[in-house]
């Protein structure tokens, strides 16, 4: 995943800093392009957006996401959004998103070390995605 391709993407709201780093490059997981997925579910009507933070913090934790992950957290926004919720924690296996889901716009993602010991605040809602077993 190319990060500089997909700041086109970033909710206006929160870009990121470039201070200190150069946030070129992040894995790729199936060999297409995050930005190629973010912009074909940003063409589509209610396309999902991530934010200047969540795009860090995937990258920082290495979380990797294929068009399927990506639609997977879309559909769990629309079902959020078919309740009424306002923001919502998306837990999909080892990974969770913070989700505002009148703008569709993904927060902040964490992986399963980061979510042990912690305190979600200010969320109304939580779908689950899938569940993995730990091995």
């Amino acid at each position: 995943m190319d990060i500089k391709d997909i700041k086109n993407r970033i909710s206006p709201l929160s870009a990121p800093s470039s201070k200190g780093r150069d946030n070129t490059q992040v894995q790729q997981g199936t060999g297409e392009s995050f930005a190629r997925i973010l912009q074909e579910l940003s063409q589509q009507k209610n396309g999902l957006q991530f934010s200047g933070h969540a795009i860090k913090r995937l990258e920082d934790r290495s979380i990797n996401l294929n068009k399927k992950d990506v639609t997977r957290i879309n559909n769990a926004v629309n079902l959020a959004h078919q309740k009424g919720s306002k923001e919502s924690l998306i837990l999909d296996g080892n990974h969770a998103y913070v989700v505002n889901i009148p703008n569709r716009t993904v927060i902040t993602a964490l992986d399963m070390m980061e979510m042990r010991n912690r305190v979600f605040t200010n969320i109304d809602s939580t779908v689950f995605t899938k569940i993995e077993k730990n091995q």
